[in-house]
């Protein structure tokens, strides 16, 4: 199966897809278990929800906990779980403010959470100044990247 992820979604799944995406300084998190070979996605563009309206997985801190609830629900064990990261590239120079530009912190959201659940990342190409399309195959967890 062949699904495209647009920002503020993400999809798991304990069938075989790939799952498309493209990133600015949108952050995608990769989550996959070995054992069962199942995975799951998220694409988000702000690192945090800090309350107010109803929360999305527009921000980091809702997109990835929901992510890895989502995996936890369908039998992934969290200490299994395997990490890669993608995007937070700073696009525009408008942005830039210096190391610490929105794409940088919407790397960082990810990172923290992560190692606060205890999962380890194993692949990561984050920062710089272009954007990356990618598919990630849920079954094997392997990634392709191509920069834009």
């Amino acid at each position: 199966m062949k699904v495209y992820l647009h920002p503020g979604q993400f999809r798991v799944s304990s069938e075989p897809a790939a799952v498309t995406t493209i990133l600015g300084s949108c952050v995608a998190v990769c989550l996959w278990d070995p054992l069962l070979k199942v995975g799951g996605i998220n694409h988000y563009l702000l690192p945090h929800w800090a309350g107010g309206v109803a929360a999305s997985f527009r921000y980091g801190n809702v997109a990835v906990q929901c992510l890895i609830e989502s995996l936890l629900s369908l039998g992934c064990v969290k200490e299994r779980l395997v990490a890669k990261l993608f995007g937070g590239a700073c696009v525009i120079e408008a942005f830039k403010e210096g190391e610490n530009h929105l794409g940088m912190k919407n790397v960082g959201v990810a990172r923290r959470l992560l190692e606060e659940a205890g999962i380890g990342i194993i692949g990561e190409d984050v920062g710089g100044r272009y954007g990356r399309k990618l598919i990630f195959q849920t079954d094997d967890g392997v990634v392709w990247v191509k920069s834009l």
